[in-house]
């Protein structure tokens, strides 16, 4: 999966039991993709010992404060795994 800028995404509801990077305020969340940051590490894989751990893009993410605690009219940003994500309609 390839996501470009402006893309509405949705956090993952997921809550594994082992190690995530994906914030719970977030979780189920929609929000847009603000950029691309790279390829790294997932550090659910690291944190688990699988060696070598899976390598994927990292996105940008801003979500609506007020989606997310029902005040503010800022954005929060937050970097997520591919993984972490699925395209929202």
């Amino acid at each position: 999966m390839t996501l470009s800028p402006g893309t509405r995404v949705r956090a993952r509801l997921a809550d594994p039991d082992h190690h995530t990077r994906v914030p719970g305020y977030v979780r189920g969340q929609t929000g847009e993709v603000v950029e691309a940051a790279g390829q790294w590490p997932l550090p659910d894989d690291r944190a688990r010992g699988i060696t070598p751990p899976r390598v994927e893009t990292v996105y940008s993410v801003r979500f609506p404060a007020a989606g997310l605690w029902g005040s503010g009219t800022h954005w929060v940003v937050v970097d997520l795994w591919e993984s972490y994500l699925e395209e929202a309609g």
